[in-house]
């Protein structure tokens, strides 16, 4: 009992002390954002090549300590997203003598407290090539009388891929209301048997497998094959999306996404730990959703190492690591902890996340915050060189933010602005609004345009050349008639591989 009291009295002090020393500590600092990597702002510009994006003052001093930056290669799109995503430089965290000022306290709630959202889901079942279930949570606002929108829509699908573990938290929810009111069609991706998804097969989805995202991605198109597709991924969730950008290259049919507080080096991840109390309650959260399918699962690996085990690591490697080692463990147990260390090395080439990057051929934006509890340390876990010398990748890093949360304070201007019935109106219209749906949203509309200004200027480039060809540009008008851009239709039959059952779910 003694220890219990120990452990409040720490936990009341943290709570108390931690936001009034964040608070103290940033102020004091000018440009803490970059020097976290050891670098100072002149060498971002001109040894790096980095490309920053900074709040400023209204007089155009720049009087005020940095809180978000752009890190990336620069290029011609890069220029652009500094030029017209103005939610990359407006970002104002949480200071002061609040909760939300700690990223451990606004990380949790994010991830724990429930949400009331005015967003219903209707689910589509797919069933896959092995006969195993994958389910889509399509988004739909609770007025809507029609839950199905029309095959013909040409409204843009967001693909949202949750964490790792299943666990769909308030960052979810409230992205799906932002999207449904921007005229998105949000659709929920869910892995076998998370979320309630029925598990149908033995084999589970592995960290990094991306086989049955490519069938569900597959499915969105001959569903809605008029409509753009995006996509983004929440904190773990993040390593299938750049796994399946990866492997797919160009072939990806997704036009840009968005990795929400990212794990990049994953293996590390899980061999380092998190703070027991988050891994804790991530270990007990996996054993709850895998004990209904204990039976089943005893058939193919151990069942009581798996139920025993005590971290994430652990538990992923009786899951996926030992299925192959259960018919010689009783043979040679001497050797078991070599064979299994080399099993977790062989199964971490296939599943990690960053193993085929340099095939990514649309543009991927991660928004990271320095003092992410779950991520670890900022210079040990992102990957800087991949940003500064890849130019599909960019890095919107803030200083604060917790993971996937991103707290910000209430906006005082407006109060002097305009009356207290308009606030009102303005404070219920953005409800659960959060800065990085805001920026990702404006990365998706950012890049559009620009790709299709882009492909303006190279048609109309063509054209010029073909009218100033002679007899080729006669040709050419007369064929062009014929060459109209239409929407590509699905190379496959769809009825051959997907076999689905809509029900009602949330």
């Amino acid at each position: 009992m003694l220890v219990w009291l120990v452990a409040l009295c720490i936990t009341i002090l943290v709570v108390l002390i931690w936001p009034g020393s964040k608070y103290f500590g940033t102020k004091s600092k000018t440009d803490t954002l970059l020097q976290g990597f050891g670098i100072s702002q002149q060498a971002a510009k001109e040894k790096t090549g980095r490309c920053v994006s900074e709040r400023e003052g209204s007089d155009g001093t720049d009087d005020k300590p940095r809180t978000v930056a752009l890190i990336c290669k620069p290029s011609a799109l890069a220029n652009y997203l500094l030029k017209n995503c103005r939610t990359f430089s407006n970002f104002t965290p949480c200071f002061g003598w609040t909760w939300r000022a700690s990223a451990f306290l606004q990380s949790v709630y994010e991830a724990c407290w429930p949400y009331d959202s005015p967003v219903q889901f209707v689910r589509d079942n797919l069933q896959l090539s092995d006969e195993g279930l994958v389910a889509l949570d399509w988004a739909v606002p609770s007025y809507q009388k029609r839950r199905r929108t029309s095959s013909h829509s040409t409204s843009p699908v967001l693909l949202i891929i949750p964490n790792s573990f299943g666990k769909i938290t308030r960052n979810v929810l409230k992205l799906c209301e932002t999207a449904l009111s921007h005229g998105y069609l949000p659709a929920v991706f869910n892995r076998r048997s998370h979320n309630g998804t029925p598990l149908t097969t033995l084999k589970l989805q592995q960290f990094g497998d991306p086989t049955d995202l490519r069938e569900a991605v597959r499915y969105i198109r001959y569903r809605q094959p008029a409509g753009r597709l995006y996509a983004v991924s929440e904190s773990t969730g993040s390593g299938l999306l750049l796994s399946y950008l990866g492997e797919c290259g160009s072939s990806s049919y997704v036009t840009a996404a968005v990795c929400l507080s990212p794990v990049f080096r994953c293996q590390s991840w899980f061999e380092s730990g998190l703070c027991w109390p988050l891994q804790w309650a991530l270990v007990l959260y996996q054993k709850i959703c895998l004990s209904r399918y204990k039976t089943v699962l005893d058939e193919t690996i151990q069942t009581d190492t798996l139920f025993s085990s005590c971290s994430l690591r652990s538990l992923e490697e009786s899951l996926f690591c030992q299925s192959g080692l259960m018919s010689s463990a009783s043979a040679a147990p001497s050797g078991s902890c070599s064979n299994t260390s080399g099993a977790w090395d062989t199964y971490w080439e296939r599943n990690e996340p960053l193993r085929d990057v340099d095939e990514v051929a649309i543009p991927v934006l991660s928004v990271c915050a320095q003092d992410d509890p779950v991520r670890g340390d900022t210079q040990s876990t992102i990957p800087l060189e991949l940003f500064e010398t890849n130019p599909h990748f960019f890095l919107l890093l803030t200083e604060s933010g917790g993971h996937c949360s991103f707290s910000t304070q209430p906006e005082e201007s407006a109060f002097s602005a305009v009356g207290s019935a308009a606030v009102q109106n303005s404070a219920t219209a953005n409800r659960g609004t959060n800065w990085s749906h805001k920026a990702l949203l404006e990365f998706f509309r950012a890049t559009t345009d620009f790709f299709a200004a882009e492909e303006r200027a190279k048609q109309l480039a063509v054209r010029r050349r073909g009218l100033g060809g002679g007899a080729g540009g006669r040709v050419f008008r007369h064929r062009s008639v014929s060459t109209c851009k239409r929407v590509p239709a699905c190379s496959h039959n769809i009825h051959a591989i997907y076999n689905w059952q809509r029900s009602y779910t949330r």
